[in-house]
């Protein structure tokens, strides 16, 4: 059976502080998150864009969180008011939370990996079974 996957990375600026966190993470400080999605499906689908089943997912809906906060992303935030309370804003946290939100405006036959970075050299990846 034939199988698609894509992937798509982009950036996005933000602030945060780790609650309670003995070190420099517990204060206010900002990164440059990188994160790559992984979308993969047995079968193609439309799109809110696209009304051909010709895609995993559209790479505008994929990349949602690069948008300005004010227009529902997450470039330009505070992390610490914009993710639930009952978040982190660790790296391991914030990928969780861009998977759910993403996997919410998809099929649900489409597996989702999410990868985050805050440095260049530390990633955490992040899927669901």
């Amino acid at each position: 059976m034939p199988q698609w996957k894509l992937s798509t990375e982009f950036t996005f600026d933000a602030a945060h502080f780790i609650r309670d966190y003995d070190g420099p993470c517990g204060r206010m400080h900002g990164h440059t998150y990188r994160v790559r999605i992984e979308a993969s499906a047995r079968q193609l689908q439309a799109s809110q864009y696209c009304p051909h089943p010709a895609m995993v997912a559209d790479f505008r809906t994929l990349r949602w969180a690069k948008k300005d906060m004010l227009k529902g992303g997450l470039d330009h935030c505070v992390l610490n008011e914009v993710m639930p309370a009952n978040y982190e804003t660790t790296a391991e946290m914030i990928a969780q939370f861009i998977h759910e939100k993403t996997s919410k405006m998809l099929n649900p036959n489409i597996h989702l990996k999410v990868c985050v970075s805050e440095t260049p050299d530390s990633w955490v990846e992040y899927e669901s079974d």
